[in-house]
């Protein structure tokens, strides 16, 4: 058997009591990285006070956080599709752990944000492996409502994460939170052992040239490449806000840390609304339909915050209603455009959600590193006109591409 076609062997599942135990035990495990994202970014203006440096090191720990992302994502992937997911997921896990605890003995901020690249690995476990044995295990539909529910699950983090944040600063050392972290993720590593699927495939013995020839037919497909880079314009402005929103609210716009961490809420809370409607909907419209709904009223959030600016004493309400609209459109569009481009190329999916995540990651370390020298140039400004661009940019090819799909998907009488 092909290292391309296992996957076509794989019996699908529905989605029930029994079969949601394993995208629980990978959700808490979602949940960790993502806190040990969200939890840390508010606390960073302490961070580099503690190691004696200027805040604009802030941005970096979710930029390098992502770089590590997308470092190893390249390797995952393909290595799952011939180990196993479950054994690189298991061991994933257990690297992840080690860097929260290694984390506690920084001395300075280079090494913290070293150690916060390394952290970033479990991004790739997550997207690389997790994905894509989501969706292997479940059938289409089912598919996208687990990766719904894993999202609303895993927003706890940015909810949480601020007021945990601001918590730890006021109260506390930043070293607990990556204790608590540590911890969570040992639960998800005997959930997982206990009870993620494991099919026993024959695979066959490849070269490890066979590791670039798959990438190469990948990224040789014009649609995986559309669907996929279109990912980032959907989801880059709500990880903007995560990355510069405590230097913007705290340091430019005075809110206290507890302000801060209330502002989140509606934000966030956007992006949970948007998952739930998706969840009761997407059995009654054509699979995409939500998408070309929901990211026209991403772009009219991100004009809300631009029309903020002209009006200075308004301008945070502007901000938080534009962003609660973009997050909420980010919630109906994000997991069924990722579905699509999984399913784009026919090669096994471990590659090609390594290629997609690399790819995502690689995008996201550009644009928040782009954006936030931007922001020193030209502050709030300069942020409010990136989400914009962001965001129109979606009415291009992948507009067109997403459109092209339905109508073949209709054509062959698929709903």
């Amino acid at each position: 058997m092909s290292i391309h076609s296992f996957m076509q062997n794989i019996q699908t599942t529905k989605l029930t009591r029994a079969t949601i135990m394993f995208p629980l035990a990978l959700v808490l495990f979602e949940f960790s990285v993502y806190i040990c994202n969200d939890l840390v970014q508010p606390a960073m203006l302490a961070i580099t006070k503690d190691f004696g440096v200027s805040s604009t090191w802030a941005p970096s720990s979710m930029s390098f956080f992502l770089l590590g992302g997308a470092f190893i994502a390249g390797l995952l992937g393909p290595l799952s599709d011939r180990l196993g997911r479950k054994t690189v997921l298991l061991g994933g896990v257990a690297f992840f752990i080690m860097t929260c605890l290694a984390i506690l003995f920084t001395p300075n901020i280079e090494s913290f944000i070293a150690l916060r690249f390394l952290q970033g690995f479990g991004l790739s476990v997550i997207g690389a492996v997790g994905y894509a044995a989501i969706q292997e295990t479940f059938e289409e539909r089912d598919a996208i409502k687990v990766m719904a529910l894993m999202a609303n699950v895993s927003l706890l983090a940015p909810l949480l994460g601020p007021v945990l944040g601001a918590f730890m600063i006021e109260h506390v050392s930043w070293h607990w939170g990556f204790i608590g972290i540590a911890i969570l993720a040992f639960l998800s590593w005997f959930g997982l052992k206990a009870k993620m699927p494991d099919p026993k495939i024959s695979r066959v013995k490849q070269p490890l040239s066979y590791i670039w020839d798959d990438f190469k037919q990948v990224l040789k497909n014009k649609r995986f490449i559309i669907l996929t880079m279109s990912l980032p314009t959907i989801c880059m402005p709500l990880m903007l806000w995560i990355a510069l929103s405590p230097v913007m609210l705290v340091e430019q716009l005075g809110l206290s840390s507890m302000q801060y961490g209330i502002a989140q809420i509606p934000v966030l809370g956007g992006l949970i609304a948007g998952n739930l409607v998706l969840l009761n909907i997407i059995n009654k419209l054509p699979l995409g339909q939500t998408v070309l709904y929901a990211v026209p009223m991403m772009l009219v959030g991100t004009l809300v915050i631009v029309a903020g600016l002209f009006v200075p004493e308004y301008f945070v309400y502007h901000l938080i209603i534009g962003m609660t609209l973009v997050s909420l459109g980010e919630g109906l569009s994000f997991s069924i455009v990722y579905r699509f481009a999984l399913m784009s190329s026919e090669v096994s999916k471990g590659t090609v959600a390594a290629a997609l995540s690399v790819l995502m990651m690689l995008s996201f370390f550009i644009v928040i590193e782009l954006v936030r020298m931007i922001y020193e140039a030209y502050g709030i400004w300069g942020y409010s006109i990136a989400c914009v661009g962001l965001i129109a940019l979606w009415f291009t090819l992948p507009r067109a591409c997403l459109k092209t799909l339905m109508e073949e998907r209709k054509e062959r009488g698929e709903f």
